[in-house]
């Protein structure tokens, strides 16, 4: 079984190593360098080509690895071109192919508000372009992936079959560093796009409860590499993640993978749809102040939560424990 993942992001380079441990022929592949400094098997470098010759290179690669692959794996809704006609000749040579949705590419925001009045998304994907996405990927792609039951309500009636799994690390990659009762505790906050995480109510409780008295020592983490980023928040003593999206994502799971008590926003219809074991603290953009200032006021119960999350995403969110869901998928093309 050889599988090709592309064409960016950081969930597959995971993914692709614990597949090769369980004898899966498979390599992640960047089109493009990125600034967290993720390390993909294969970086195409294609930002230094000149955009007029981009298309061309991506062609001749695709012809290169045709037959070298049996799977090819698409994440974010991408594919090797943008108008999905390499579908069409993937399909006529027998390929076999998935699609991995993220999150942007295919929450729309007519949808999305039905349910949260907070939600905002990436103006480029309007819910017309997200239709027409949809509408192409599943002509040809019968099994999509998301890793959570928000995300499926964008997709579950385009693609044949909907698969969840839970955004998975590398668990053994993240040491934890429970937090101890301290008089300034450091809160983190790092967010990839500030308007769509929320990071405008994070900011405003901070400053409100600094007003207050109520010791706060601040980080909010902007423009460093994923392993910068890390560091950061091993350090911390309460993360808080994004409070607009209605969803958990990649923060909430590493940082509790370090042991770290996390706020985060959880809709409440969803909130059914998690474990019982789920430990997130749940806070919107209007609660966010009540709720930091409370989990601050309880310091013997930071480590107790951190415990909890690092049980929580081994149970859930390892990758060598959900690797396997991935591997039953691709016998199933």
């Amino acid at each position: 079984m050889r599988v090709l993942h592309l064409p960016y992001g950081s969930p597959m380079i995971d993914l692709c190593h614990s597949l090769r441990l369980k004898g899966v022929d498979a390599t992640s592949c960047h089109f493009y360098t990125n600034r967290y400094n993720f390390k993909p098997d294969i970086c195409l470098n294609f930002d230094s080509v000149q955009i007029q010759f981009r298309e061309k290179k991506i062609r001749n690669y695709m012809k290169e690895v045709i037959n070298k692959y049996d799977i090819f794996h698409f994440h974010f809704g991408e594919t090797f071109l943008p108008d999905k006609s390499d579908l069409e000749f993937l399909k006529n040579h027998g390929k076999k192919m998935v699609v991995h949705h993220h999150g942007s590419e295919v929450r729309s925001l007519t949808m999305a508000r039905k349910f949260n009045p907070y939600v905002l998304v990436k103006p480029e994907w309007t819910d017309i372009k997200i239709q027409e996405n949809l509408k192409v990927l599943s002509r040809y792609i019968d099994h999509a992936i998301v890793q959570d039951y928000e995300l499926k309500s964008y997709i579950k009636d385009y693609y044949r079959t909907t698969h969840v799994i839970p955004n998975s690390i590398n668990i053994e990659e993240f040491q934890p560093n429970y937090p101890k009762p301290k008089r300034f505790p450091l809160i983190v906050h790092a967010p990839t796009l500030r308007n769509l995480k929320g990071t405008e109510f994070v900011l405003k409780a901070v400053n409100q409860l600094k007003r207050e008295g109520v010791p706060i020592n601040f980080q909010l983490i902007e423009g460093l590499s994923h392993q910068e980023t890390k560091q950061l928040l091993s350090k911390a003593d309460i993360v808080i993640d994004q409070l607009r999206i209605g969803a958990c994502g990649y923060i909430t799971v590493e940082s509790m993978a370090l042991g770290k008590p996390v706020i985060c926003y959880v809709r409440e219809d969803l909130l059914k749809q998690y474990p019982k074991e789920f430990p997130v603290i749940n806070a919107n953009p209007d609660t966010i102040t009540d709720v930091l200032r409370e989990v601050i006021k309880k310091p013997e119960k930071w480590t107790q939560i951190g415990k909890r999350g690092r049980f929580y995403v081994n149970k859930f969110h390892n990758i060598n424990k959900n690797i396997n869901q991935y591997i039953e998928i691709y016998s199933n093309l």
